[in-house]
């Protein structure tokens, strides 16, 4: 189950980067909780699915250098990451975009059910972010 879970989580970066929207939202439970950084816990694949339409409105992102572990018996992973990024168009309540490119490490943890993401919880440093794209 630990193998699994490894690349389970491998496939679910490779559909965001290749932006596979709907292989990456097979990956996930209907109920999926999606926690924001810094933010609320959203529910469901349609929430997902609003939270990745507004993100690739204002953002191009890729996610690389992924380290992936998993639980012995596969119910949890965590991943570190870095996300390259380009700010491309304002976000509501950040500052203006103007084509600013960053590079910001982050993790997430994960809970799988059934073979399938049941949680995603992102964590990056906002501040360093906001740093980058010169707020």
């Amino acid at each position: 189950m630990q193998a699994a879970t490894t690349d389970l989580i491998a496939r679910y970066y490779a559909a965001f980067n290749a932006r596979d929207w709907e292989g990456f939202f097979a990956l996930l439970t209907d109920d999926v909780a999606h926690d924001l950084n810094q933010g609320a816990r959203e529910t469901g694949k349609a929430a997902f699915r609003l939270f990745i339409d507004r993100m690739n409105a204002s953002y191009s992102e890729q996610i690389v250098d992924i380290s992936v572990t998993a639980s012995p018996g596969g119910a949890r992973a965590a991943a570190e990451y870095v996300v390259l990024g380009t700010y491309l168009k304002t976000d509501e309540g950040l500052p203006p975009a103007s084509g600013q490119t960053y590079r910001l490490p982050g993790g997430a943890f994960f809970e799988i059910r059934d073979g399938l993401i049941a949680r995603v919880t992102n964590y990056y440093n906002l501040q360093d972010w906001l740093r980058q794209v010169g707020a």
